[in-house]
C-alpha cells in the first residue's frame, strides 16, 4: 500500500474519465486515472462501440438477403454466430488496449482498483476488498459512470432475461425476443435481431418509439420499423414475466386491454442508474437526485474539490458528451482562459438503428412551448439523387429555425448515414450560423448530405429539388 500525490485524480476510465486525464497531462498536470474493470468503460467495451460492430454485420446481413435490386444474388447466405460476435469482442478489446497506450503516451498513472472519497482531497482505492493504495490530490474527479436500471419482478438473469452486456454476447440467435424500452439502446437491439432473421417485439411505455426524438422523426421510425416486420406496442406496459424452461411469457398491458406474448428471450432496456453507491459521498456536499449527481456547467459539485462528469450526472447520457465534460472540466480547474460551460442543446444523439435516426438542438415541439416563432424546413431522401442510387430513398431530414433571427435551433434527421452528417448541423449550431449561412455554403454532389442544405432551404421557401 503507498501514499501518492497528484495534481488530479480521476475515477473510472471510460469516455469521459480517460479523456479527462489525458487532458489534464496535456495541461502540464500530474493525474492518476482509477480503473476497477476495462478501460474504455463500458461504451467501449459493452456500448457503443461493439453494437456498431453488430449492427454493421446485421445491416450486411439486410443486404445479402436483398440484393436483387442491385441485379446481384447470392444462394442461401449464411452467418455465423460465433464469429458474428468474436469480431464484436475484438474490436472492443482492439480499442481498449489503444485507451491503454493513449494513457501510457501521456504520462497518465493508472491504478487498478475501486476509489472512494476519504476525506478532503483524499482517495482510498482497493482490490478485491483489500487496500492498494491512499491518493491525494487537489481536485477529484469521479466519471464512475450508470448500468442498466432493473424494473421490479424483471430482473435481468442473464438466461431469459437480459440487459444490454448479454444481449451483445448471445450464445444462439433466439427465433423471438421482446424488448422493453425504444430509447436508443433498446431500439439498436431491436434493429439488430430483427437484422439477423429473429421476430421482434418492442414495447413502449410512452406514446411512440424514441420518445425523446422529434415526434415526426418518432412517426416515421416506426412506420419504417414496422415496415421491416417489428410489432411495436405503444402507450404499453409490462405487468409481469412467467418463465419456462427455454422461454418467456410477458403479460403486456395497453390501451386497457392485457395481452400475453411469448418469446425465447426478453431484453430490458429501460434506462440506466447512476453509480454513486460505494464511493464515499457520504457526508459531503455531492449532492444525488434520482441516482445522479447534480453539477454546474463546468462539472463541479456542491463539495470543493470534487467533480462529477458522464453518466454519473445529468442527460443526455452520451459518451461524447462524457468527454466533452472531460475536457471543459480539467480546462476549468487548469484555469484555461475561455472555457464554456456545457451547453446540452449542442449534443448531438444518434441511435444507430436500421434507419439510423439523429439529432441536435431542440425538437420543433420544444421550440413552440419555449416561445419562439419557427419556420420550420423538410426535405425526402426520395428527392436525393445519392440515396436513391444508394437504395436508400427512405429517409427525411427536417429542419427548425427562429422565425426572427434565423437562428438554427434544431435538425432533425432519419435515413442512411444520418448518424455521420448530423456533424454539419452541430458545427453550425456550435458557431451561431444562420440561415444565411447555410444556404450560402456549397454542398457536394452527389452525396446524402446535399438534402441538409434543401431542408435549409425549404425553411424559406427555396427548395429547388422538391
Amino acid at each position: 500500500m503507498a501514499d501518492q500525490i497528484f495534481d488530479i485524480i480521476i475515477v473510472g476510465g471510460g469516455p469521459g474519465g480517460y479523456v479527462a486525464a489525458i487532458r489534464a497531462a496535456q495541461l502540464g498536470m500530474k493525474a492518476a486515472l482509477v480503473e476497477r474493470e476495462h478501460l474504455g468503460g463500458i461504451c467501449l467495451n459493452w456500448g457503443c462501440i461493439p453494437t456498431k460492430a453488430l449492427l454493421r454485420t446485421s445491416e450486411i446481413n439486410h443486404l445479402l438477403h436483398n440484393l436483387d435490386e442491385f441485379g446481384l444474388s447470392v444462394e442461401n447466405p449464411k452467418y455465423d454466430l460465433d464469429k458474428v460476435v468474436k469480431r464484436s469482442r475484438g474490436v472492443a478489446k482492439q480499442l481498449s488496449g489503444g485507451v491503454a497506450h493513449l494513457l501510457r503516451k501521456n504520462k497518465v498513472t493508472v491504478i487498478d482498483g475501486t476509489g472512494k472519497l476519504a476525506g478532503k482531497g483524499r482517495l482510498a482505492v482497493e482490490k478485491d476488498g483489500k487496500p492498494v493504495a491512499t491518493l491525494t490530490a487537489p481536485h477529484i474527479i469521479l466519471a464512475t459512470g450508470a448500468r442498466a436500471r432493473s424494473l421490479p419482478g424483471i430482473e435481468a438473469d442473464g438466461k431469459l432475461i437480459w440487459t444490454y452486456k448479454e444481449a451483445m454476447v448471445p450464445a444462439a440467435m433466439p427465433k423471438s425476443l421482446l424488448v422493453i424500452g425504444s430509447g436508443a439502446i433498446g431500439i439498436e437491439f431491436a434493429s439488430f435481431y430483427l437484422n439477423m432473421g429473429a421476430v421482434v417485439t418492442v414495447v413502449e411505455v410512452m406514446d411512440r418509439v424514441l420518445p425523446v426524438e422529434d415526434a415526426e422523426i418518432s412517426t416515421l421510425a416506426q412506420k419504417a420499423f414496422e415496415k421491416q416486420g417489428m410489432k411495436i406496442l405503444t402507450g404499453a406496459t409490462v405487468k409481469g414475466v412467467k418463465k419456462g424452461n427455454d422461454s418467456v411469457t410477458v403479460t403486456v398491458e395497453a390501451g386497457g386491454k392485457s395481452q400475453e406474448i411469448t418469446v425465447d428471450r426478453v431484453i430490458s432496456a429501460v434506462g440506466i442508474v447512476g453509480n454513486v453507491e460505494n464511493i464515499g459521498l457520504e457526508d459531503t456536499g455531492v449532492k444525488v437526485e434520482r441516482t445522479h449527481v447534480l453539477t454546474d456547467g463546468y462539472g463541479r459539485t456542491g463539495e470543493p474539490g470534487v467533480y462529477a462528469i458522464g453518466d454519473l450526472t445529468g442527460p443526455p447520457w452520451l459518451a461524447h458528451k462524457a468527454s466533452h465534460e472531460g475536457v471543459i472540466c480539467v480546462e476549468k480547474i487548469a484555469g484555461v482562459a475561455d472555457v464554456h460551460p456545457m451547453n446540452v442543446l449542442n449534443i448531438p444523439g444518434c441511435t444507430y438503428c436500421r434507419p439510423q435516426v439523429a439529432s441536435v438542438g431542440m425538437t420543433e415541439a420544444r421550440a413552440k412551448e419555449a416561445g419562439y416563432e419557427v419556420r420550420v424546413g423538410r426535405f425526402p431522401f426520395i428527392g436525393n439523387g445519392k440515396a436513391i442510387a444508394m437504395g436508400e430513398p427512405e429517409g427525411l431530414i427536417k429542419t427548425v429555425f427562429d422565425a426572427k433571427t434565423g437562428e438554427l435551433l434544431g435538425a432533425h434527421m432519419i435515413g442512411a448515414e444520418v448518424t455521420e452528417m448530423i456533424q454539419g448541423y452541430v458545427i453550425a449550431r456550435t458557431l451561431e450560423a444562420t440561415e444565411t449561412e447555410l444556404m450560402h455554403t456549397v454542398f457536394p454532389h452527389p452525396t446524402i448530405s446535399e438534402a441538409m442544405h434543401e431542408s435549409v432551404l425549404d425553411a424559406y421557401g427555396r427548395a429547388i429539388h422538391f
